[in-house]
């Protein structure tokens, strides 16, 4: 999915509640983000913001619909590029049909990840199939570190096996919680699971104190760690947390999805689709998309142009990285 800027949207804090001591969890709003065209659809973006610029090396989080494709005309982004990161597309509903610069051509469904590691550079298209009638889902990045930020590019479909804790049944698309592990590889400790919890429900998952965790709530009201966030909230969580408790405060399921991993220590440089350690990278990327250099490669199969990348800002790009935590 490809990027566009708006402004952020404002931090709050949570507390627990019922007398009962608990972490701090930061409550992230969402800010609505039109993609592309006049019939645009419009996504839900939480990260990145002033407040949060990454948890673990998640550094971008969209989450759209349900959408009746008849009324929004569905997702069409033309071919795009990127580079140092991964993009990773899950879905509720709906079909997207995946094509990028690899020779890659794959559908993401509901219940399967579809992982592109962008690295050095690749370009890719996502359009939602003739066969979709609602569309709902998210579009996660994931920062590569500078050991392998320029590393080759790469594409990897898999589908996990539901397990059962608790009341949570749990989806493990990447990394490793509740028993499961995804074989699919990660270039730093990650987390990603979607979650459905049963109404009413109270779980307490084992978790990895070293990593920060936020929780994106699709649809219900969660409290994670005492804390109540409702749909389209991310909730953030620091480390030092062995044990992680939500309870499903609605009389119907819930879904989220869970992120973690450790703090990503390297400040980043992130504008459009590109991300980088400094300005002199972004100008470089942008450079070699225009120029339809090698860098990127070429999409096969897609009807139409490619998206041109915008103007650069008339001011050197600064790096971002999170707030000190107190």
């Amino acid at each position: 999915m490809s990027d566009v800027e708006v402004d952020p949207a404002a931090l709050r804090h949570g507390a627990a509640d019922h007398g009962e001591a608990a972490p701090h969890v930061d409550i992230l709003s969402a800010r609505d983000v039109p993609l592309g065209g006049p019939r645009s659809m419009t996504v839900r973006r939480t990260l990145p913001q002033r407040a949060r610029t990454l948890i673990g090396a998640w550094c971008f989080v969209d989450h759209y619909g349900p959408d009746d494709v008849a009324d929004t005309g569905g997702m069409d982004v033309a071919p795009h590029p990127h580079t140092g990161l991964q993009t990773v597309s899950w879905l509720f509903s709906g079909e997207i049909e995946h094509r990028d610069s690899l020779g890659s051509h794959a559908f993401v469904r509901p219940g399967e990840l579809n992982l592109m590691t962008g690295g050095y550079g690749i370009s890719h298209t996502e359009v939602s199939t003739t066969r979709t009638t609602i569309l709902h889902g998210v579009q996660l990045w994931v920062a590569l570190p500078e050991e392998h930020r320029y590393t080759a590019r790469d594409f990897r479909h898999y589908v996990p096996s539901p397990v059962r804790v608790g009341g949570a049944h749990i989806r493990v698309f990447l990394g490793s919680l509740a028993g499961e592990t995804s074989p699919v590889r990660t270039f730093t400790p990650l987390l990603g699971a979607e979650l459905v919890l049963d109404p009413g429900s109270k779980t307490t998952l084992p978790v990895n104190a070293a990593f920060e965790y936020g929780l994106l709530v699709d649809q219900g009201d969660v409290r994670m760690a005492g804390t109540l966030l409702r749909p389209a909230e991310l909730g953030y969580l620091g480390t030092g947390n062995d044990t992680l408790t939500l309870t499903n405060e609605t009389d119907t399921p819930a879904r989220a999805v869970l992120l973690g991993g450790t703090p990503f220590e390297e400040r980043i440089v992130m504008w459009w689709n590109f991300i980088g350690r400094s300005h002199k990278d972004i100008v470089e990327a942008r450079e070699a998309w225009e120029n339809a250099s090698d860098r990127f490669g070429s999409v096969d199969g897609y009807d139409g142009d490619r998206l041109p990348a915008p103007a650069l800002p008339n001011a050197t790009i600064s790096p971002r990285n999170n707030p000190t935590r107190h």
